[in-house]
């Protein structure tokens, strides 16, 4: 149902070390970059999934963050994880690169018998969660 969604992040630097390396786990990267002089506003950072998609989404930023404004609240936002390994991996990479722990991984049956996710909170206080559906 989304194409795509942005975040305002308070140091675009450390906000895209901190997802670069939380994100790495699940297969996503930086597949775009726009300058402050094209948005006329503030540079902005697009991930995504490069070439593991065999259709039009693969290179497609989904996910993007940017310089401006900080939300008056923070957001959650919860990315695919292709394994319960990969969903391991990714709490680990966000505590190191300065996550804070938000819920360690392991099954979540009050979603469904198979939701295994893990949460971590990224510099700006947003929830960031990785959740693989499939069973064990």
């Amino acid at each position: 149902m989304i194409d795509h969604i942005g975040m305002a992040v308070g140091d675009i630097a450390r906000a895209t070390e901190f997802y670069l390396k939380a994100l790495g786990p699940l297969g996503y990267g930086i597949v775009m970059e726009v300058s402050a002089a094209e948005t006329g506003h503030g540079a902005a950072i697009g991930f995504g999934a490069p070439g593991q998609e065999a259709d039009f989404q693969s290179g497609k930023p989904s996910f993007w963050i940017g310089e401006g404004m900080r939300a008056s609240a923070p957001i959650h936002v919860a990315f695919v994880a292709p394994s319960r390994e990969a969903v391991d991996a990714f709490y680990r990479a966000g505590l190191a690169a300065g996550g804070k722990d938000n819920g360690k991984p392991g099954l979540r049956p009050h979603y469904h018998a198979n939701y295994y996710a893990a949460f971590v909170l990224d510099p700006d206080g947003n929830n960031i969660e990785a959740v693989c559906h499939a069973p064990a």
